[in-house]
Formats: C-alpha cells, structure tokens, sequence
C-alpha cells in the first residue's frame, strides 16, 4: 500500500517534462520506424508503464535502447518518481555488474518491440532519498561500479537550460545520433521533450544513407555529434548535402579540434545552420557550457560560456602555476554512489570540481587548458600529457599520448620518423629519451564512442592501465560506455577473433573500434567471409551488421547470449539450424544451378538474372558510402577485382582453345561481337555488370547526382528502374543491345537494399511482378527471376543447417570465379559424367579464387606501402 511518504517521495523525485508530457496535446512527439506518436499518444504509454511499476518508489534499472519500448520505460520511472538505474544496452558484463551490486527491484530490457519488466521483488528493498531521480555510471567504472547521483530538479533545470540557449521550438526534431545510456544523448531527448519537440528515433550511424533518408523524410532540424562524428561525416561528403530543415549541430563528448570548430562554423554559416560546441560531465546532469555560434570562428579553441543557471570560477591548484575550472548550478549531482546503502543519501556535493584546468579569456569565454589527471611526474618534472599531444600535432602528426610515472607511450597514426620523433620531444620535454616511447599505428586506437582509447595507448608500452595515472581526457560523460581494454580485459579471445574475422576478409590491420565493415572498404564477396566467421561469437548475426562499428560488434560477442536463458528445445533448434544471410545462400544456389545447366546435369535458368539484382542489392549496401572521391575509389577498386580474374581466364582460354577473340579479351563482345549466343557469349553477364558499375562510377561523380542520391536514396534507383524498362519494353530502341537489358534488375536490387518501410519494399515487389512476365519464352525461367528477386527483397535470413554453412560461403564468396572458370574446366571432361564436371568446375572455381584474392591482395599492399608518409615532410630535422 502506497504511504503518504511514498506519494511525497515520488511527487519530488518526478520530472516534470516527463509528468506533463499530455500538455501539448496532438503535436508529434516521436517519429519511429513504424509511424509516429503524438505526445497524448506517448503520454498514455508512460501513464500504462508507470502503473505497471507500482505505487512504491522502487529502484528501476533500464537496458536503454534508442527505441520507443525503452524511451517509454525510462519517460514512465521518470513520471512517477522511481529513480532510474541505467544500464548498457544489449545487457553483457557491464550490465551485469551493475545489476549485482545495486540490486534494483525492476530490470527493464528489450524484447522485439515491446518491453520486458522482470519483477525481482514486490515492494522495495531499498532506501531511497526523496530527490533521487537518476543513477548513471561514470567513465571505466564498470569493474566496481561507482555510480552518479542526479536529482530531478537537476535534470529539469539542465533540459531547460539546454532548451533555452539552443533556442528550442515545438517544431523543432531531433534525431538521435547517440546512445539514450549516454549522458549527452539523453540530454538532446529531454530537452525537445522539456518544449513540446519532436524526436527521431534511430540506431543508424551517419555513414547509413538511410541516415539522410531519416533527415529528409522527418524534417530533422539537429542531430549530436561527438569528435568522431566529424570525421564520419566527412567521408559521406557532408559539406556538400542539401539539408533545409537542419537549424542546428550540437557537438560535445570531448574536445574537438579548433580548426575543425572554424570549419563546420563556416560550413555552417554558408548552410543555414549553427554549430553549438559545448562542454559537459556527467555529474552536471550533460552540459555546463556553450560556445554561441557566432564566437565560434572567432574562439575555436573555448569551451564557451556556463549555460543558463550556471557559474564557473577558477580555483587555483597547489604545485601548478595553473587553475582548476569549478562549477556550481542547479544541475550538480547529488553525489557519488558506491553501494546500494549511498542511494538513502542526499546532497552531498553543492560545486562541481570538474579536474580540468581552465583559463578565462579577456572577452569572457573559458578555455579548457589541460586536466589534473592527465600530469605525470616524470624524474621529478611535472609532464602535461594532453601538452605532449598538442606539440605532436603541430608537427603534423596525429597522436595519442598516456604516461605513468615511469616514462609517456604515444601511438602515433601513419608512418613517420619515429626516432627523429622521440629525439624532438624528450628535447622539447627536458626528459632522458628513454622515458619516451613510441608506437606506430595505422589508426589511432578509439573507444566506442569514438573519443581516443588512452588505457589502449598506456598497453602498448607494456603497463596495465590500472598501473598508471588518469588516461582519460574529458570522457566522464560516456553514461558507463565501457572502453575497449574494459572489454579485452573481460573477453580478449573473442574480442580478438570479431577483428581478426574482419581482419582476414579485408586482408587488412588497421581496424578501430569505430570502424565499420563498410569503412574499411568491405564489398560482397569479403562480406561472405566475414559473416561465416562473425556468426560464431553470436546467437545471431544483426541484419545491418556490416553498417555497425567494430566495438559493437565486439560488445554482441562478449555478450551473454540471450539464448542461454531461453527454451532449450529452441536454443537446440537454432543451434542446429542457424539463420544464414540470404544474398549468401542465394549466390550459392545460384553458382550451382549456372554450372549445372551450362553442364546439363539439369536445366535450371533464371539465376543469372537474379545474381544481377542480388549485385545491386550489394552494390547499395557496399559501394555507396563515404565522399564522392571515396566512392569512385571503392567502386573502379569493384570493377578490377572482376576484370582482372575474369580477363585472365579469357586469354588462357584463347591460348589454349582459340575458342574467344580480342572483343572478349576486352569485355566488348556485347557491344562489339556476335549476337548469337555461343562461345563469346559466355561472359556476357560479367560484361553487362562491368558496364552497370562504370556508368553508374561515372554517373555518381557528377555532383548534382551526387547531391540527388543523398536526397533521394530510394527514389534515385527507381527513376533508374523507369528509365531501363522503357528499353526493356521497347518504348526506345538502342541500335544494339545485349541479352535484353539488365539495369533494371540491377538497380531494382539497389531500391531493394535502401527500402525503409514495407510500403517502399511493396512498390519494389510490384515492379518485379510486373516487368519480369514475359521477359523470357520459358515462364519457369521468368517465374524463378520474380521468386528470387522477392527472396532478396522480403527475407533477411534463412536457416540453414550448421554442417552445409562453411560449404555454403565458400561457393558463395567464390561465385564469380566459379562462373568465369568453369568454361575451360567442363569441356574436359566426357558428357557421359556431368556430375564429376559440375564438383571439379566448383573445385577448380574455389581455388582459383583464393588464388585470385590473395595475389590482388598482395598487389594492394605493394601498391600502399609506395604511398610516401603524410606528415614526416612537415617535421623539422634534428639538430646535431
């Protein structure tokens, strides 16, 4: 039964912007993958979750997801008072801690679209002060969880204060780039909430095109950004989009270069939109400063002015000629908790000492100058690490610097005179050289948030991070992310394996935490290996996983899995018979049935065709992000790994056989040769793609199409679609074709891979049943072209039985080599045997292929190690 104290304890411990949430009525709260909801529509989900948590305050902890089963549960506890325990998303280690050693009386999590409330006792267990309303966890501290206290008037001011300096707008949308368990991008979520403002709900990354679909479609007015997020963007060519809804970018998680501030305030006057750098801590709730936009060209290099509410004052630190920046406000947590027997407490910090050094510039703007935590004391002289970081940039090289009192490690991006470095800083630092180590890096090692991985940096040089002081720089408002030695530390050998998977598809080292596969440059057949061997770590590989940083992925795999718990008649079926991505059991099919009807063990026609839409599909999941330069780099790099394979085999077979001509040697037999299908027929598929990936190369360097397709992701392949069937129906007569035209299958696979909504994969499925019916004499031959086209369009996954999975991504990943070689492998043999013919063609195909892989590879990186060092020209020579 609910006491008054109780009814008095949840009354102050609730927030208000979560409480009234039902003021502002019919106006649009939350746009979702499935629809949108007003805020009386949101409000009565909350009022629905709060009642199901009971009348007595409880200890409610969250698996918080940016999805609208977890906003509702966290909206609810912050409704009726229960103070809020959030926890990592996805569950795992981390989450585990946490739930031991604070014991919550309700764990919330995701199941599907719904959430899933366990009942760990009736009533509470705990005593719990009446102005608690939020527990989040700070930086590294998931092996002894220290916890931050928050108040709800510390949460409401914060919203406000936020919402008042950015100048928030019922009409205003946000979408949400960061996680809801991160401080800051629970920051963005309630102070649109606090206004009447709508959010957007997603889990893609900047570099999905279905990002920009979400920013077109939703009208997005700001999206978060830490320091990574720029370098992201710049790959997807942000500079160059037309977004007219954007009003602001907010960017705060650590500090980000001045010239990079200057930059995107510029591109940000030239656009139409503000850039807000600011400054925050957990303890502060999210933000304790903002730079105004309009100092921000001018003072890159400041943290700004306190937000509304707020006060800085410098308090000056003993043994440093150099001051400590405080801050004091209504948004200061209550305090620290280390055990549950802390959350009976109250007030117990009033100014926030926030451990970074600061000065205050003559026009009244702070800047942040070092951080306490990050001074080693090194043979009796004091070493300011973050200093060491900022002389190693002006010699133009990219760095991360850690440090104990025994000596600095650095891990130093791209290749430079590492000794002629160590030279120049011991000099420059008055230290012996051999306290100064440093270590080369493709890229600078970074944790999922993409802030810089100091406990990393502080291994290479052979010291335990717990041995050494502070390697954190501004990272106290990571809402509990776990850093990636956090991770190693819990589950090094699969942690190791998710980048060595990668690592051995991509033939490459210099994978990061931030990294996706698609960034590293992965294509369709690197994906098939990559997915054989990711499958393994986890109960299920996530559709879109190719789209996810590698620390996600890692974090999947050190994860519990989820099936450990559930009905062991279903765990054993799905561990027989685990899901495997459709393209790659399409492509396997596919290889088997080409070859056979090439072979006549069977006759079984169509799968070309339907291995020409699956290439678009890959061809939108894998050759479309990053700048334009990026792209036409990624997609020519495309078109020589099937030249290349594909012509050797030609010539040998004009060697050998006489049976082909120079217009095959060159791919040109479509356009050039005979249009009698025969010997130089047999590559006209290879052809018809080739042609497909150059024209579309050169289509998508051109700015203004460039500038189309980032518009229009979806829309852009299906005015390709129209434009092709107009040929395929004979509307416009070219003087020569070949086999019919293909763009059209092509490209209804790339509309296929960027559809977002059932409504979008419908209109797709139309056009194939449409188009494909008399495409071909043979209705078996049209009929499997429509089943196959809807297979890659509707299903993600089919199961398939564990044994046939590695046979299985075999002949898919080696399909292209199977197709191009089996023309000179059957011949050989007698027809009376075309079964042996089909196992020696596959056979023959599979080493090929890796033949062909491993001598491309090499080429690669002879070509890449040719490349001079970009900044060794910009370091000065050392004296003698």
């Amino acid at each position: 039964m609910t006491t008054q104290t109780d009814v008095a304890a949840s009354t102050l411990a609730a927030v208000s912007f979560a409480a009234d949430l039902a003021r502002f009525g019919d106006r649009t709260a939350i746009h979702h993958d499935r629809g949108s909801l007003s805020y009386a529509e949101l409000a009565a989900q909350v009022e629905s979750t709060a009642r199901s948590l009971g009348p007595v305050r409880r200890l409610v902890a969250l698996e918080a997801e940016n999805s609208l089963p977890s906003l509702v549960a966290y909206l609810a506890a912050f409704a009726a008072g229960h103070p809020l325990l959030i926890l990592p998303s996805g569950g795992g280690d981390a989450s585990a801690a946490l739930v031991e050693a604070y014991d919550p009386d309700v764990v919330i999590s995701s199941a599907g679209r719904a959430s899933l409330i366990q009942e760990r006792r009736e009533g509470t267990g705990h005593v719990l002060h009446p102005e608690l309303a939020l527990l989040l966890s700070t930086s590294g501290s998931t092996g002894s969880p220290k916890l931050v206290r928050l108040s709800a008037a510390g949460i409401q001011a914060n919203a406000r204060a936020i919402a008042e300096y950015l100048d928030l707008r019922p009409g205003d949308v946000a979408a949400t780039t960061l996680p809801l368990s991160y401080c800051y991008g629970m920051s963005v979520v309630n102070s649109h909430l606090a206004v009447g403002a709508a959010i957007a709900l997603t889990n893609v990354s900047v570099v999905d095109p279905c990002f920009w679909e979400l920013m077109h479609s939703r009208k997005v007015t700001s999206f978060a950004a830490v320091p990574y997020t720029f370098d992201l963007l710049e790959r997807v060519g942000f500079a160059e989009m037309e977004l007219p809804a954007l009003r602001h970018v907010t960017q705060a998680g650590g500090r980000l270069a001045p010239e990079k501030v200057r930059s995107y305030a510029q591109l940000g006057q030239s656009r139409g939109w503000d850039l807000f750098v600011m400054y925050g801590q957990t303890e502060a709730t999210a933000r304790m400063a903002y730079l105004p936009p309009d100092l921000a060209e001018a003072h890159p290099e400041s943290i700004g002015v306190p937000i509304p509410g707020g006060e800085f004052h410098l308090e000056p630190v003993p043994g440093l000629d150099a001051s400590e920046l405080v801050y004091t406000g209504p948004n200061v947590m209550l305090g620290y908790a280390e055990s549950p027997e802390d959350l009976a407490a109250g007030r117990t910090v009033e100014k926030l000492h926030t451990g970074d050094l600061a000065r205050r510039t003559p026009e009244g703007l702070y800047e942040i100058t070092g951080r306490r935590s990050r001074f080693v004391k090194i043979v009796g002289l004091r070493v300011d690490l973050g200093q060491v970081e900022r002389k190693l940039t002006a010699l133009g090289v990219a760095a991360a610097v850690a440090g104990t009192d025994e000596g600095i490690v650095a891990a130093v991006e791209g290749e430079h005179d590492l000794p002629m470095l160590t030279g120049i800083l011991a000099r420059e630092l008055g230290l012996p050289r051999g306290t100064v180590t440093l270590h080369q890096v493709e890229e600078l090692p970074r944790l999922a948030n993409g802030k810089p991985d100091y406990p990393a940096v502080l291994a290479m040089g052979g010291t335990p991070a717990s041995a050494g002081t502070s390697c954190s720089n501004d990272t106290r408002c990571s809402g509990g992310t776990p850093t990636s030695t956090d991770a190693a530390q819990a589950a090094a050998p699969r942690q190791d394996t998710v980048r060595l998977a990668i690592s051995d598809a991509l033939d490459r080292a210099d994978i990061d935490g931030a990294d996706t596969f698609v960034s590293l440059g992965g294509d369709s057949l690197s994906y098939v290996a990559a997915s054989v061997r990711l499958e393994k770590l986890m109960d299920v590989l996530p559709t879109g996983w190719h789209l996810m940083q590698v620390a996600e992925l890692e974090a999947l795999a050190e994860a519990p899995h989820r099936g450990e718990t559930g009905n062991k008649a279903l765990r054993a079926l799905r561990s027989l018979v685990p899901p495997l991505d459709t393209g790659i059991v399409v492509r396997a099919v596919a290889i088997i049935f080409i070859v056979s009807s090439h072979i006549d063990l069977f006759e079984w026609q169509g799968t070309a065709h339907v291995l020409m839409g699956l290439a678009g599909f890959n061809f939108a999941r894998f050759m479309l992000a990053g700048t334009r330069r990026e792209r036409l780099r990624r997609q020519l790099r495309a078109v020589v790994r099937i030249v290349v394979p594909t012509v050797a085999v030609v010539a040998l077979g004009l060697m050998i056989t006489e049976k082909y001509n120079w217009t095959n040697i060159l791919l040109l037999n479509s356009l050039l040769g005979t249009r009698k299908f025969g010997t130089n027929e047999h590559f006209w598929f290879i052809e018809a793609l080739v042609y497909i990936l150059l024209g579309l190369a050169a289509l998508l360097a051109i700015p203004a199409a460039d500038k189309a397709l980032r518009r229009w992701p979806w829309m852009f392949p299906m005015v390709l679609v129209g434009l092709d069937l107009l040929l395929r129906f004979d509307v416009i007569v070219l003087p020569r074709s070949w086999q019919g035209p293909m763009l059209w299958l092509f490209a209804l696979g790339w509309a296929a891979a960027v559809s977002r909504n059932v409504w979008q994969r419908a209109a797709v499925s139309a056009v194939v049943l449409l188009s494909v019916p008399g495409l071909f004499p043979n209705e078996h031959r049209n009929a499997t072209i429509m089943v196959g086209m809807l297979m890659v369009i509707w299903i993600a996954t089919i199961p398939v039985p564990r044994f046939l999975h590695r046979a299985v991504s075999v002949l898919a990943g080696a399909s292209l080599y199977i197709y191009v070689s089996h023309w000179l492998v059957f011949p050989l043999f007698n027809k009376q045997y075309p079964a042996l013919a089909v196992a020696v063609s596959l056979v023959v195909g599979i080493v090929y292929g890796a033949l062909a892989t491993r001598a491309m590879n090499l080429v690669e990186r002879l070509l890449a190690n040719r490349r001079p060092s970009r900044a060794t020209d910009a370091i000065p020579k050392e004296q003698p």
